[in-house]
């Protein structure tokens, strides 16, 4: 037995069917919804953490068959490993890889929670350090696909992180009259975390001048830590 079949067999040794269930409910996976289709095996998320450190070192090929399968759990596995990877590599070339390979599976990160827990990570963090490539933050933002409109907003967060707004203002304004709600909430969260952690006075400036265009849902979201006043103010807009 190989360590991609030892895996899998830990995997399905741990499904919980209850726990599925809800979790289908939970990530709107019925005809119509977000998530249609997509199937649980009801693991948790510790546990999941726990299973991809232990099979970090998994081939590029084992990956692959991961992020093939119609389980969600073994989707969600597989771009931890590849975060442990990417973390583990020792030079851009490497980390370059990985993002090449994470890039050429967008359509295999579709839920919100696989885009959430990776792109900032792996996408976000490699273009930090070669910014020459972030035009791909563009291209995905103009993707019909809603989870890749989701990864380049999300991306931004590693540039939120390292104190940086440029980002996820391009993005947000690229995204600010997106159809869809998961979006909204995006864009929102984002805005919402550079007010936090760049600058309060780039959130409000931004909000100034688009505050009064904005989803309600996003607005809500980007204005969170506000003081009272200032969140009346906007939502009176």
């Amino acid at each position: 037995m190989n360590d991609l079949d030892r895996l899998t067999k830990e995997i399905q040794g741990q499904a919980n069917p209850r726990q599925a269930l809800i979790l289908q409910r939970f990530f709107k996976t019925g005809e119509g919804q977000y998530g249609a289709g997509d199937r649980f095996l009801g693991l948790k998320v510790p546990l999941q953490r726990t299973l991809a450190r232990k099979y970090a070192h998994l081939d590029r090929k084992s990956v692959q068959h991961l992020l093939n399968s119609q389980y969600h759990e073994f989707r969600l596995i597989a771009l931890m490993i590849l975060i442990e990877q990417y973390e583990a590599a020792s030079d851009l070339k490497a980390k370059g890889r990985i993002v090449d390979f994470y890039l050429k599976n967008t359509k295999r990160i579709n839920n919100w929670d696989l885009v959430d827990l990776s792109v900032y990570k792996i996408l976000g963090d490699y273009l930090w350090f070669v910014p020459a490539k972030k035009l791909i933050l563009k291209r995905l933002a103009v993707s019909k696909n809603l989870w890749e409109r989701r990864l380049a907003m999300i991306a931004t967060y590693a540039f939120i992180q390292k104190g940086r707004s440029e980002e996820t203002i391009l993005i947000a304004k690229k995204l600010l009259n997106d159809s869809h709600d998961l979006m909204h909430k995006a864009v929102g969260w984002m805005l919402r975390e550079m007010g936090k952690r760049v600058s309060e006075k780039t959130l409000t400036d931004f909000l100034d001048e688009y505050g009064a265009k904005m989803p309600r849902t996003a607005l809500r979201y980007a204005i969170e830590r506000l003081s009272p006043v200032q969140k009346k103010h906007y939502l009176g807009r």
